[in-house]
């Protein structure tokens, strides 16, 4: 099998013999550069395989995974509340050179924001030299003046942090958005691995593929090691909404992989300032809680006051230093999607370097040039809200409808600081099984960072693929799956 094919063609070999390479990037079947010998054998291997056994395994795992209870929520839908994110058992294979790249860009941009964090909570230096607008910062929704003049452990606000990339048409990484507050998905990252190595043995063998399982140990090491001071052997515990949450398993997940309890808001007491988690031997101290729920829900007595799944008093905890929350409370403005387009700026600003990964280009409708050129190039143009996730209130130009151009038309004008716009980037494809055999599907890229003494970055991350055909959506709650992300060891 050749190591390239060209653009529109079809690979005619096995289970490709149907397969047409579309236009756009496909991570396995026309890339330009030589492709690597661990990837021409995965590729050489899938095309071996009888499409009727890859659907018995596929039915399989997803057996497996409402077994073991690897769900999600989706609240909107009355017929089925926890479902299983479908999984393709065709793996998205990234070269160590490619890896590098990733690996560099996410730890500089996890740096840069960091800096960024503590300017902004303290001296205010980017905004008094006028890189960012200070009433986008100042002004934001998640910016947190109880965080103000806070000195965090070690200067990191953002320990756990999920960078979205997306590849264009000629493979290059672009980073979609930042994820600085309770990124999730790294449950599927890991089990995901799991399942393929049970069910996909075959496929695996004799690849030297970068393991996963480390995360649990690398996150605990990283949140003790930012634990107060003068603590020798800190208390972590992760501090979960509860069992209706939407990532209840992968709380559940994260607790075990790194030995540490998992905690409600009723578990833990403030006392003198200080937190204490109940145990039936009493009360115990606790120094670093990894949360799993938004600001506004952590201390009923500075956020919300009708809240009963945060702990009262923890802020105060928090400002007297005598325990560390991860993430810290007002990272939220980090990864607002109108401070997303100033991020090369900041890069620059603190770190004196240019952006390792570049951003997707981004106007911001909050400027009038930016509010102009949306509106003129609205049906060409992908249009997000700043404070949205999950894929929701979004707007894809060249797929909507006169009348939701309209609609979003008047929203833009009515509140044109709550928007973005982006162009439509042709992601890249990998191949995935679907009903008729292996045909090309979008596919984005989340790794996860963790943050301690020094940044550490999973060799892999979520990857997320659009199963319906055309769609760009890769988001869970719109219909999206996931794939096993293989790195290959140099």
């Amino acid at each position: 099998m050749n190591d390239t094919v060209g653009r529109g063609q079809t690979q005619g070999a096995g289970l490709f013999a149907t397969y047409d390479v579309p236009t756009s990037f496909c991570e396995l079947m026309n890339r330009a550069d030589p492709a690597s010998p661990g990837l021409c054998r995965v590729r050489d291997r899938l095309a071996h395989f009888d499409l009727d056994e890859l659907r018995r395994r596929t039915a399989a795992v997803e057996a497996q995974l409402y077994q073991l209870g690897i769900t999600f929520t989706v609240y909107t839908d009355n017929q089925a509340i926890d479902r299983i994110l479908p999984f393709d058992v065709v793996p998205r294979v990234l070269t160590a050179g490619e890896w590098d790249h990733v690996e560099r860009g996410v730890r500089q941009r996890v740096q840069a924001i960091n800096l960024f964090l503590w300017d902004i909570y303290h001296d205010r230096h980017i905004l008094n030299d006028g890189v960012v607008p200070a009433e986008m910062v100042l002004g934001n929704a998640n910016y947190c003046s109880a965080m103000v003049g806070l000195d965090v452990p070690g200067g990191v606000y953002v320990h756990v942090n999920g960078t979205d990339l997306v590849r264009d048409p000629a493979g290059r990484f672009l980073i979609l958005e930042d994820n600085a507050r309770t990124p999730s998905g790294v449950s599927y990252v890991i089990e995901n691995r799991h399942m393929m190595l049970r069910m996909m043995p075959d496929l695996a063998s004799g690849v030297d593929i970068r393991p996963v399982d480390e995360y649990g140990l690398r996150l605990h090491r990283a949140l003790a090691e930012t634990a107060p001071e003068g603590v020798a052997d800190p208390q972590v515990v992760l501090l979960s909404p509860g069992i209706y949450n939407a990532a209840y398993f992968e709380h559940v997940f994260l607790a075990r992989e790194m030995g540490i309890p998992l905690v409600e808001g009723r578990d833990l007491v403030v006392i003198d300032g200080r937190v204490f988690m109940r145990t039936v031997a009493g009360l115990s101290p606790v120094h670093t809680i990894y949360r799993r729920l938004n600001d506004d829900f952590l201390d009923p007595q500075v956020f919300n006051p009708d809240s009963l799944l945060g702990v009262p008093g923890l802020v105060d905890a928090y400002r007297r230093g005598n325990v560390t929350i991860a993430n810290a409370i007002g990272t939220g403005v980090a990864d607002d999607k109108a401070i997303y387009a100033y991020m090369p700026r900041i890069i620059r600003y603190y770190l004196d370097q240019d952006p390792i990964l570049d951003n997707v280009e981004t106007h911001i409708c909050a400027e009038k040039e930016g509010l102009d050129f949306t509106l003129a190039n609205l049906e060409r143009l992908v249009v997000k809200p700043v404070g949205e996730s999950g894929g929701y209130g979004l707007l894809i130009g060249p797929h909507a409808t006169s009348a939701e151009l309209d609609d979003f038309r008047a929203r833009l004008l009515a509140d044109p600081a709550n928007y973005i716009s982006q162009p439509v980037i042709n992601l890249s494809v990998s191949p995935t099984l679907c009903s008729a055999g292996l045909e090309a599907r979008h596919v984005d890229l989340r790794p996860f960072a963790v943050t301690g003494k020094e940044t550490w970055v999973l060799p892999g991350g979520l990857s997320r693929v659009a199963l319906r055909k055309g769609s760009l959506v890769v988001n869970s709650s719109q219909g999206g799956g996931s794939k096993d992300t293989w790195v290959l060891a140099s």
